[in-house]
């Protein structure tokens, strides 16, 4: 079963067991993968739905920090919960000794030795770790070690 077809399963679940907190969820991810489909003229595959609920998850942390700068716990809790229903459909995250051992490879593949050959490894990692680790903390990580 793809992921799109999983998606549209769990959003029947969720009608006939009325929860309207995570068929309201489901159906802004279901929505989202249905414009980016319309804007790109294709039938988004696996990864490319990960891509959109990563996408939609960056969006939902940037929210709670907004709301909870602005005292709004109330709201934040919402951004929180669909997070929580969003990352049921990525891929299993990867250890962080798993990300090292990545980080590793890609800079013994790459010949990096200073912080200007940072694009060079982030190619390489990029289509390994999508989906699987947080890119931004993977970028963080590596240019520690070019460092």
């Amino acid at each position: 079963m793809s992921l799109r077809e999983r998606i549209n399963e769990d959003m029947k679940s969720a009608m006939k067991a009325r929860e309207t907190e995570r068929l309201g969820a489901l159906r802004l991810l279901l929505s989202a993968v249905k414009q980016r489909e319309v804007d790109e003229r294709v039938t988004l595959d696996d990864a490319g739905v990960v891509g959109v609920v990563e996408k939609m998850i960056k969006q939902r942390k940037d929210s709670i920090a907004q709301y909870e700068k602005a005292a709004r716990q109330d709201l934040a809790d919402k951004e929180q919960y669909e997070i929580s229903v969003l990352e049921g459909y990525l891929p299993q995250q990867l250890s962080a000794q798993e990300i090292e051992d990545a980080i590793g490879s890609a800079l013994a593949k790459t010949g990096a030795s200073s912080p200007a050959d940072m694009g060079k490894v982030m190619g390489v990692l990029k289509p390994m770790l999508a989906g699987r680790a947080d890119m931004g903390r993977v970028s963080a990580l590596v240019k520690a070690r070019l460092a």
